[in-house]
C-alpha cells in the first residue's frame, strides 16, 4: 500500500509556521483529490489544504490548534484501497503550542507506523545541537537559534521553559538571548510554577484591580512575533518628505462619479500611489530587494503590498502582482477587489504572496506620519499620510505665492543593511515626485 506524505504548504514567502485550525478529515476516511482535509492558519491568511492524491487517511500526526513548521509532514494517506487502521500517533500527537506562538515540534513515537521526516536543511544546520538531551526535548526552531547564538547543550539544559512540561519555547530562548551578554549564565531565572508536570507562567497580577488582563488572539500573537523579529532582523531608518497633491485630489474630485458609472466601482488614492511607487522602483531598483545572509536579491517582479484593515482590527498586506504592468484603470480594480475580499476574509493564498515592496496608508486614521515597520523579507515600506490643507509657497511665472494647497507627508522606512540614506531618501523623493507631476488632464 503506497503511503504519500501530506507536507505542510508554505503560505508566503515570510511564513515559516501555520497553525492547524481543523481537521475535516479524519483517520480511515476516504479523500478524493483536491479534497479538503484540513484548514490552517498563519498571521495573513486563513486556507485549507486539499489532498493531493485520491486514497484514505491513514495517519494524522498533529492535533488542532498545533504550531507546525512549513514543509513538515502532517499527515499520511494510502492510495490504495483496503482496511485503514487509525495510528495510535493520532492520540500520542505532539502537544499544542505554547501560548506565546512559539513552535511544537513533536516528540519521537515509538508506536507511530511512519514518522514525518524533518527538513533536511534545517537538520544538517542543528547537527551539533541534539533534539534531546536526557528526558528533555528541543524543537529544530529552539535548536536553530541554539546553534546561531552559539548556545552549549549544557547552557540550553538549564534554562527552565514556559512550554508544556518545561519544554523550552522559541520566546523562552529569545529572551534568554537578550538578556545573556547582561546576566550571568550561570544565574537561572525563577522556576515556574508547575501542576501535574505542566508549567505556568506567573499570572498577571493588577495592583489597583481596575484594569482587565486580555489574552492575545492567535493572528495577534503571530504578527507580534513577525513584527519583533523584524526590527531584531533590519536596523531601520525612515525618511521624510512632503509632497503637493492638489492636482491629484481635484483630479479624482472630478471623475469618480464618472469612474462608479462607467466601471461600477470607486477611484481612491491608492491606485494613484501604487503606480507612482511602481514608477520609483523601475529608477531604484535596489530597493526593489531582499537579503540573505550576505547576498542581495534583486527581485525583477515589481509585486506590491497595500495594508488593507481586517474587521477584527488587525492588518493583513494582499499584494498586487505585476504592478508596473497594469495602468491607473487596472490598478483602480485590482486594489478594490483585494480590498474587500481583504475585508471579507476571502483572500487565497496567492494573494498574500510574493510581495517585494508594501504600502501602508496612515492616512486613513488621520495619522500625517507614520514609521512603518518593514514586512520581511523586503527591504523597505512606505506609509503615505492624511492629506490636509495647508498654506504653501507656490511658484508662478509671476513669482512666489502663499496658497492653499492639498499637502501629505511620504515616510519610508528602509532596512539600512542594503539600502543607504543616498538611495532611500532618492527614492523616496521620486516617488513625491511622480505624484507632483501626475496629469490631471488625463481621463478614464
Amino acid at each position: 500500500m503506497a503511503k504519500i506524505d501530506l507536507i505542510m504548504p508554505k503560505m508566503g514567502e515570510s511564513i515559516m509556521e501555520a497553525t492547524i485550525l481543523k481537521w475535516v478529515k479524519n483517520v480511515g476516511d476516504t479523500v478524493e483529490l483536491d479534497e479538503t482535509i484540513l484548514e490552517i492558519a498563519t498571521d495573513k491568511v486563513d486556507s485549507e489544504v486539499p489532498s493531493p492524491v485520491e486514497g484514505v487517511l491513514t495517519e494524522i500526526l498533529f492535533k488542532e490548534n498545533d504550531v507546525v513548521p512549513i514543509g513538515t509532514t502532517i499527515a499520511v494517506l494510502s492510495t490504495e484501497g483496503g482496511e485503514a487502521q487509525a495510528s495510535p500517533s493520532v492520540k500520542e500527537a505532539p502537544a499544542p503550542a505554547a501560548s506565546n506562538g512559539s513552535v511544537s515540534t513533536p516528540a519521537p513515537q515509538p508506536a507511530v507506523a511512519a514518522v514525518a521526516q524533518p527538513v533536511a536543511t534545517a537538520q544538517a544546520s542543528t547537527a551539533s545541537i541534539p533534539t534531546t538531551s536526557g528526558d528533555r526535548f528541543y524543537s529544530p526552531l529552539v535548536k536553530n537559534i541554539a546553534k546561531k547564538e552559539g548556545i552549549a547543550v549544557a547552557e540550553l539544559d538549564s534554562l527552565n521553559g514556559s512550554g508544556k512540561g518545561g519544554r523550552v519555547t522559541k520566546k523562552d530562548i529569545l529572551n534568554y538571548v537578550e538578556n545573556r551578554t547582561s546576566a550571568p549564565t550561570s544565574v537561572a531565572a525563577p522556576k515556574p510554577a508547575t501542576s501535574n508536570g505542566v508549567s505556568h507562567n506567573p499570572a498577571a497580577v493588577s495592583v489597583s484591580g481596575n484594569t482587565e488582563i486580555i489574552e492575545m488572539d492567535r493572528m495577534r500573537k503571530l504578527i507580534a512575533d513577525h513584527m519583533v523579529m523584524s526590527k531584531h532582523t533590519s536596523p531601520h531608518v525612515t525618511s521624510f518628505v512632503e509632497v503637493d497633491v492638489t492636482n491629484i485630489v481635484n483630479w479624482r474630485n472630478s471623475v469618480k462619479a464618472g469612474f462608479m458609472k462607467n466601471h461600477g466601482e470607486k477611484i481612491t488614492f491608492t491606485p494613484i500611489f501604487i503606480e507612482a511607487v511602481a514608477k520609483a522602483l523601475r529608477d531604484f531598483p535596489m530597493v526593489n530587494v531582499s537579503v540573505d545572509g550576505t547576498k542581495i536579491i534583486v527581485k525583477k517582479d515589481l509585486n506590491i503590498g497595500m495594508a488593507a484593515a481586517l474587521p477584527s482590527g488587525n492588518l493583513i498586506v494582499p499584494v498586487i502582482h505585476g504592478a508596473d504592468q497594469l495602468n491607473l484603470v487596472g490598478l483602480a480594480k485590482k486594489v478594490n477587489d483585494l480590498a474587500t475580499r481583504a475585508r471579507a476574509n476571502k483572500l487565497k493564498p496567492e494573494d498574500i504572496q510574493g510581495g517585494t515592496f508594501t504600502m501602508t496608508n496612515v492616512g486613513t486614521f488621520g495619522n500625517v506620519m507614520g514609521t512603518p515597520i518593514i514586512n520581511q523579507p523586503q527591504a523597505a515600506i512606505l506609509a503615505v499620510g492624511a492629506i490636509r490643507k495647508k498654506p504653501a509657497v507656490v511658484e508662478t511665472e509671476f513669482g512666489d505665492l502663499i496658497a492653499v494647497r492639498q499637502m501629505m507627508f511620504l515616510s519610508l522606512s528602509y532596512d539600512h543593511r542594503v539600502v543607504d540614506g543616498f538611495l532611500g531618501g532618492s527614492f523616496l523623493r521620486k516617488v513625491g515626485d511622480y505624484l507632483e507631476a501626475f496629469d490631471h488632464t488625463q481621463t478614464i
